[in-house]
């Protein structure tokens, strides 16, 4: 799996103009989910995002972690994640997920982040998303699992 960590000052997915996800201060990720990803990798990505240290301390150093400053967790799939793009001048997506898989992961994400964390929002699979950000920093890491 991989995903795009954007720590943000607020964000925000629209659907056909309704607001389906929100949150103010927090990380804004979009996850990419790979053919040969399981729910193993999601555990593993989750216990990741949520314990990485991407937010300043007194000190202004980046020590503290999402959790550490109860933030808003905003999960978006983002199925080009997993595309190749080594050569030529168009995309491959032949790594990704097929669309059941990819629901299936993210959804299966998105209920682990939920039972772990209590500030967890969402975009939805497979849909037109509008993703509205003001990323802070910018502060954007790429983890991959």
């Amino acid at each position: 799996m991989i995903a795009l960590l954007q720590r943000v000052l607020e964000s925000k997915v629209v659907v056909e103009g309704q607001t389906i996800g929100q949150i103010n201060q927090g990380l804004m990720v979009l996850l990419g989910v790979e053919k040969n990803d399981d729910r193993a990798a999601a555990d593993k990505l989750l216990q990741r995002i949520l314990k990485y240290r991407v937010f300043s301390d007194a000190e202004d150093k980046m020590n503290l972690s999402l959790q550490d400053i109860e933030g808003g967790l905003l999960l978006v799939p983002q199925f080009t994640l997993a595309a190749d793009t080594q050569s030529g001048l168009r995309p491959s997506f032949s790594s990704a997920a097929p669309p059941q898989q990819g629901k299936a992961l993210f959804d299966y994400f998105v209920e682990q982040a939920k039972a772990k964390y209590d500030k967890v929002e969402c975009g939805q699979f497979g849909a037109d998303m509008k993703v509205h950000l003001i990323n802070d920093g910018p502060v954007t890491f790429q983890l991959k699992v």
